[in-house]
């Protein structure tokens, strides 16, 4: 039965994270360093020691989880892990997806860096403070909600963003049309609509000045074959072709992030256990929700990286 690797999304930092595996393992060190070369800073400080709200910012979260991710990766591979051999996909959950890509040599770690300070500016940028909003809506049918946000939004924007499983979805938009169709769905029987903090309408159509900066990004920098099929936050089917991966990035900055659909192709696809790599075990709660038959585990410490090596020997 085969194993897939999963990279968390933004939420998923915390103060602190990957410190650790760069005090164990040298070859993470040097993941953390590349990053900070290649953004001209030192976000290793930052994702260290905070403070937290200045980590949490769209453009350092998104760089600082990759970095985590694949300081986790050149843990296990400093010890003879191989990838190629031993994991059949990738995935990642939104910016996870990037991780995803880079662990599979997609893009180097210094462009993948590169990229998610661009993508996390270009998102912001994207929206004027306070005009967007996203909120999570549980208990409640796709249809229903796909039906309060296509009353709510009338001439304006409202959309699921995130199938995320377990019966959570998360919807994004222009802030009214967000707040009447969370209204709406509380009423349609929703059991609960909550709000969220978050600092722009992440993957709707408001998001289309972000998808344009991302798709000439992207088309500045080295591509290869992944050597591991990642499957995509929007197509949930897995790709090898460079081009297509781009134009799927290009597409996931204002398209829904399918996680639900994901899990759900691995368990069809003979995946009996997935791994999160990076920080956090967000990806594994929805995973365990999703799909009891499927096992997961975590790798976002020296100790998890010891457990996975053993595991996966």
């Amino acid at each position: 039965m085969a194993v897939a690797f999963t990279f968390p999304g933004q939420g998923s930092q915390a103060v602190g994270m990957g410190k650790d595996l760069a005090d164990a393992f040298p070859e993470s060190r040097k993941i953390f360093e590349e990053v900070d070369d290649a953004l001209g800073e030192n976000l290793s400080k930052l994702i260290w020691k905070g403070p937290e709200e200045t980590l949490t910012l769209t453009a350092n979260a998104q760089p600082a989880l990759m970095a985590v991710s694949l300081a986790a990766i050149r843990a296990m591979e400093s010890r003879g892990f191989s990838l190629k051999d031993k994991v059949a996909y990738v995935a990642g959950h939104s910016l996870g997806e990037y991780s995803a890509l880079a662990a599979a040599g997609f893009v180097s770690i210094a462009d993948a860096a590169r990229l998610l300070r661009i993508r996390g500016n270009a998102m912001q940028a994207a929206v004027p403070a306070g005009e967007g909003a996203m909120a999570a809506i549980i208990g409640l049918e796709q249809a229903d909600v796909e039906a309060a946000c296509a009353e709510a939004a009338k001439d304006s924007v409202c959309q699921i963003a995130n199938d995320n499983g377990g019966g959570q979805l998360v919807i994004s938009g222009a802030r009214a049309a967000v707040e009447l169709a969370a209204k709406l769905c509380t009423e349609k029987g929703a059991k609960r609509a909550l709000m969220l903090q978050v600092s722009a309408p992440f993957h709707s159509a408001l998001m289309t000045p972000a998808a344009e900066i991302m798709r000439e990004a992207l088309a500045g920098v080295t591509k290869n074959a992944p050597f591991v099929p990642v499957v995509s936050n929007v197509s949930v089917t897995p790709s090898s072709d460079p081009d297509a991966i781009a134009r799927r990035l290009v597409e996931q900055v204002t398209g829904r992030v399918r996680w639900r659909e994901t899990v759900e192709w691995f368990g069809a696809n003979g995946v009996a256990t997935l791994y999160e790599v990076g920080a956090g075990k967000v990806l594994s709660g929805l995973a365990r929700r999703i799909n009891r038959d499927i096992a997961t585990g975590a790798v976002g410490t020296a100790a998890d990286v010891e457990a996975a090596l053993a595991a996966l020997a």
